[in-house]
Order: structure tokens, then sequence, then C-alpha cells
């Protein structure tokens, strides 16, 4: 596939001109680019790496009235990305290899983004054994417990141990679920301390999810100056919400919270922003389950509110969306440049559109995005040289 005319935009910076995509890879990138082959006319259009989500949950398998394999491979295709990172919160949860072997036939069947799917820390979430681990193969880079806090420090000091020995990281769902009942903000803010000193001590690398509160950011930022191995991501959901009002998990946080997450993410110290893709039924939203469907507003979100409102670099939103996720999870993406992956979106920066849940490639629409109007839309997606999205 030979893309031409587009304004070319990643991490590095940008340029105008001509990408070419061959066996999967991106072949050429800039000036004006001549190929026999399928060509793209992109006049008008951004072209970014394709994005990558490192937390999403596609409720395969157990719970696929709300999503499954297939119906969050099209979400995800819709709203600009080419790879995810699914959550082991599944029924039975994803604690063992036949189960990642049975998400990952799934998605390769599909084809439409690549998988990454996480194992639980604790043997089917039971917060204490971690034998299962030793039964892991290579395809699983990341352990997660997320849903949950892992209450235990000696367990996940156990985990972190291990997980340091496979260099493979542990991803933190930070709650003490004793606290949060009554002071989610405390509950957050303790969990998210411990693990980072467990990660000091066990030199594992340890990611920080859906970070919300100004506390748990400045922690973050201490620990990396003080030369700890961690990352973190940000919801856009965090960034743009304040004063509650939907239910998410951890919890829409006060205005201060929004204002230190995003100036974090304007210096540098936010690694990715990740969509904690939640997708529930109407029935289970009204009885208070948490969360929300995001895949296919992510970037008309971030865009939004991080670059149109707070004049953030296109290149730092295209790091904080694709390089960021692609060098946690050892992929070949990120980046507009030769001999990487030929996953790329085309976007309109500056259209304007208003969300219609009834739209969105989901099995759910759990959206408290409804009817906001957003400026940017993805208008295709490329994954691999092949169209997996066309508005």
């Amino acid at each position: 596939m030979l893309i031409k005319n587009a304004q070319l935009v990643d991490c590095d910076g940008r340029e105008r001109g001509d990408l070419l995509i061959r066996d999967g890879k991106i072949a050429a990138v800039g000036g004006e680019i001549a190929a026999d082959c399928a060509v793209l006319d992109a006049q008008g259009m951004t072209v970014m790496p394709a994005f990558i989500d490192m937390h999403a949950h596609f409720r395969d398998p157990g719970y696929t009235y709300k999503e499954d394999i297939a119906t969050g491979s099209a979400a995800a295709a819709a709203g600009g990305y080419c790879a995810v990172n699914l959550m082991a919160n599944t029924d039975p949860v994803c604690s063992h290899m036949d189960v990642v072997e049975e998400v990952l036939q799934k998605a390769e069947d599909c084809g439409l983004v690549q998988v990454h799917q996480c194992v639980s820390v604790t043997e089917n979430f039971d917060g204490e054994t971690t034998s299962h681990l030793q039964e892991l193969d290579g395809r699983v880079k990341l352990l997660s417990e997320d849903g949950k806090g892992v209450m235990k420090n000696a367990v996940m000091e156990r985990a972190m141990r291990f997980a340091a020995s496979r260099h493979m990281a542990v991803l933190s769902h930070a709650e003490d679920m004793d606290i949060s009942p009554y002071d989610y903000r405390l509950a957050e803010n303790i969990a998210t301390a411990q693990h980072i000193v467990l990660a000091q001590h066990t030199g594992c690398h340890l990611h920080l999810c859906h970070v919300s509160t100004k506390e748990a950011i400045r922690y973050i930022i201490a620990a990396k100056k003080a030369g700890v191995d961690i990352t973190c991501e940000v919801a856009p959901h965090h960034i743009w919400f304040a004063d509650g009002g939907y239910r998410v998990n951890p919890p829409i946080r006060q205005q201060e919270d929004v204002d230190a997450l995003i100036g974090a993410i304007e210096d540098g110290w936010v690694d990715m922003i990740a969509t904690d893709h939640a997708p529930h039924t109407d029935d289970d939203k009204q009885k208070g389950a948490p969360g929300m469907v995001g895949l296919e507003t992510a970037f008309a979100v971030c865009h939004t509110k991080l670059c149109v409102q707070n004049k953030l670099p296109l290149e730092r939103l295209s790091a904080l969306l694709s390089r960021g996720p692609a060098e946690l999870l050892g992929y070949d993406k990120g980046r507009l440049r030769p001999g990487f992956d030929g996953d790329v979106v085309l976007v309109d920066t500056d259209k304007n559109w208003v969300v219609d849940p009834a739209a969105l490639h989901s099995k759910s629409h759990n959206t408290p995005f409804a009817g906001v109007e957003l400026t940017g839309q993805v208008l295709a997606t490329v994954r691999g040289g092949r169209v997996t999205y066309r508005r």
C-alpha cells in the first residue's frame, strides 16, 4: 500500500510526504514515492502510527453478552487501534495458558488487531496463589489483577520477584479494597506507594494502571526521579471529567486531580494513555457496574482535551497513544520509520463530531460521552498494509 500526500506525524516529528508499506512493514517514508501497488490518497489527512491500548476488557471468555473478541476488535479498529492488551478478569479468570491460547486464536481468526492477553497475578484471583505463573510461556509479557487490588504485600512481592526473573512486568490496579468502601482516594494512594516500594525492592518493572489522583502521580514522579523501574498510564475519562457523575473504577476525581494529571502529561511523566475499555449492558450499569467503553472515543477525547484545549503537540499525543505502549509490550510499532510494522491511522484533526452511542461498534454502549462534541476523527485504520476500518 502506498499512502500519498499525507501529513506524517509520530513521536519524532512531522513531515509532508508519502508512506509505503510492503510485506506488512513500513518500507519508505517521505518525499514522493512511486510504487506499483494500491494507492490511498491522504490529501488533507494526518497519518500517525496506529494506536495501542495497554488496558482493555473484551469480556471473552465468559461475559460475551457484553463484548467478545470480534466486537471488541471492531471497536478497536474503528478507534484507530492496531493492538490491545486484554485484562484477565474473564470467566474463567485468565490464569493459565489454555485461556491465553483461546483468546489469541480468536484474535488471530478475527485479524483486526494484535492482542496480548494478561495473566492474573494470583490464580483465579484468589489473592494468594502464584504457583500458576511457572507454566507461562513467552507469549505472556504482563501480569495483572485488574478489577481488584492484590491485597497482600507478601503475595505481590513474590509475584514481582517471579516477573523480574522472567523479564515480565506487573500491572498494578492500585486499590486497598479494605479502605476503598469509605475512602477511595486513600485506597489508591496507599496501594500506589506500596507497589512502588515493592518494585524498587524486587527490581521488577511496575506499570501503574489508570492513575487518577494528584497524590498518586506525585509518588510516581518521585519514584521515577529516584530511578525506580516504573511506567504509568492515564485514562481519557480521568483527564476529561471532574467532580463525579459517571461510575468508573477508580472514580472520576476532582478538578485539582485532573489538573495534576494533565500537568504530568505535559511535563513528560506519563508514559501512555490507556482506555480501560470496560463494556457493560444497560442493565448491569443500572445495577452499579463500574466502567465505560472507550476505544472509539479515546483519540478524539485526548486530542480535544490535550491538543486543542491545552496545546499539547500532536507528536506528544502520538507518543502517549503509540510509542509508550509499544515499548512496554516490545512491539515494533509506534513510529513511522522503515522497518516498523505497517500499522497506521488516518485522522482528520479538524473534524468536529458528536458521539452517538448507537453508532459504536462495541456490543455495549455505556459511554458518558454521549452527545459530547469532540474535535479529531479517525477516518481509516491500516494494519500491516491492510485496511481494517474505513469511515
